[in-house]
């Protein structure tokens, strides 16, 4: 049986992504050889400072945000957040962010790093470590070179699939995906080739329970519930 696909999509600055991914975790952890996890990004903080400006205009503006991220957080033990969130450091776009993700996973793609490593992977934790707990801005490029540095990347390789314009066809991609299944909230995921998805902060059993049921019903085959 072909593994159960799944997409995900999220943004690098979302506090909900950075909540969810022990969720992911524990996904590959539980079902290794059942389920494969595309990777997409949602451009919901491409331009942070002046949404967030505007849309929390009357609820104390950015300090407002980063007030609302920190009682968000405090639900949540396994995870830290840096007293001073949106306050100082305002990453300009998460977009940078993805790009560059997306170079790493043209490295993977092309062979360059092997796909056993999960550097994709770690590098998404990486930026979002980076920002909720010690304030990086991660939309900087510099950043961006010394946390792949930190992850033992090479950076011309990563600098490459920019140049060569290949990281932003695969930007250009989610983009499309993200029109196409009408992606407006980060995370989501998407099962069952679009027909299921579960949206923003959704508990790791209501999760688990999409994949036992397409794992006891596989694709073509009717079920009642």
């Amino acid at each position: 049986m072909e593994p159960i696909r799944i997409s995900y999509f999220s943004d690098v600055l979302c506090v909900w992504a950075y909540i969810a991914q022990i969720r992911l975790d524990e996904l590959e952890t539980n079902f290794p050889d059942k389920i494969s996890i595309d990777y997409h990004f949602v451009s919901i903080f491409g331009n942070a400072r002046e949404k967030l400006e505007n849309r929390w205009r009357d609820r104390g503006g950015l300090s407002g945000y980063g007030a609302h991220v920190q009682e968000v957080a405090k639900k949540f033990d396994h995870i830290t957040i840096h007293p001073d969130i949106w306050q100082n450091i305002i990453p300009a776009s998460s977009t940078s962010c993805h790009l560059f993700l997306h170079a790493i996973q043209l490295l993977e793609i092309k062979g360059i790093v092997p796909k056993s490593e999960q550097m994709v992977e770690k590098a998404t934790w990486a930026f979002r470590e980076a920002f909720f707990t010690k304030l990086a801005n991660i939309s900087d490029r510099q950043v961006q070179f010394k946390i792949a540095a930190e992850l033992g990347l090479a950076i011309a390789p990563i600098q490459a699939q920019i140049d060569s314009g290949e990281a932003y066809a695969l930007l250009s991609k989610d983009l499309d995906l993200v029109k196409e299944h009408n992606v407006t909230v980060s995370p989501t995921l998407i099962f069952n080739e679009g027909r299921q998805r579960l949206n923003g902060n959704v508990g790791y059993r209501v999760i688990e329970a999409n994949i036992r049921e397409l794992l006891h019903n596989p694709s073509g085959e009717l079920s009642w519930c």
